[in-house]
C-alpha cells in the first residue's frame, strides 16, 4: 500500500474523532496544484498525480465533515512561504501568494471544522505527527511512519499536540489576518 493510501485510510480510521496535525513543511492538505508540482519537480514520474490526487482526497475528506482537523504549524513555516526562502526559495512569489491566499480562504471557509494554529518554534519544538482520533498516532521520521496505538502513547501524542496549540503565537481565528500580513509586506 502506498504511503498516500495508507494516510487516507487512517483518516478514514478516524471518522467521527478530531484529527491533529504536525507537519513537516505546510500540509497537504492546505497545498495548491502549483504547489506541489514546484515540490516535485524532480520527480516528473506518477508521483506528482499522485499528490495532488491524494492532496484532492483529503480535501474530499475535510469537505465531508465527518472529523474536525487540526494543525499546528511554526509561525516560520508561512513567513518562508512569503517570502520565496528557506524550503521555499527559488518558488516564484506568484505562486507563494496563490498559496498563501489558497491556505488564509480554506481557513476562513472552514473553520471551525479546519483550525490552523502557528507557534514559535524557537520556544515550542514538534517532529511531525499526527493524531488520528484516541486509537492511532503516527510519527513521520523522513522515508516511513513509526504508529502507535497502545492508549497511553496516542494520549501522550496528544497532549503534546495541545500543549503545542496552548502555546500558539497566532490562534485559529486570526490566521486569514495574519497571512494577509505577510502577504503585504
Amino acid at each position: 500500500m502506498s504511503a498516500d493510501a495508507q494516510l487516507l485510510e487512517w483518516h478514514q480510521e478516524a471518522a467521527g474523532y478530531k484529527v491533529r496535525h504536525v507537519p513537516a513543511t505546510l500540509p497537504d492538505i492546505l497545498k495548491t496544484e502549483s504547489m506541489l508540482d514546484w515540490e516535485y519537480a524532480l520527480f516528473r514520474d506518477q508521483r506528482l498525480d499522485l499528490a495532488i490526487r491524494s492532496m484532492r482526497d483529503q480535501l474530499e475528506w475535510l469537505e465531508s465533515g465527518v472529523s474536525d482537523y487540526e494543525i499546528a504549524l511554526p509561525v516560520h513555516e508561512l513567513e518562508a512561504c512569503a517570502t520565496a526562502s528557506g524550503y521555499y526559495a527559488g518558488l516564484d512569489r506568484d505562486v507563494c501568494r496563490q498559496q498563501l491566499n489558497f491556505i488564509a480562504d480554506l481557513c476562513r471557509d472552514k473553520f471551525p471544522r479546519l483550525r490552523l494554529f502557528l507557534f514559535d518554534a524557537r520556544k515550542v519544538f514538534s517532529a511531525p505527527v499526527t493524531v488520528f482520533g484516541p486509537n492511532l498516532a503516527v510519527v513521520y521520521v523522513g522515508q516511513c511512519y513509526l504508529a502507535f496505538r497502545e492508549s497511553q502513547r496516542v494520549r501522550s501524542l496528544t497532549d503534546h499536540f495541545d500543549w503545542l496549540v496552548r502555546e500558539a503565537s497566532v490562534d485559529a481565528r486570526d490566521i486569514p489576518n495574519h497571512i494577509q500580513g505577510l502577504i503585504n509586506r
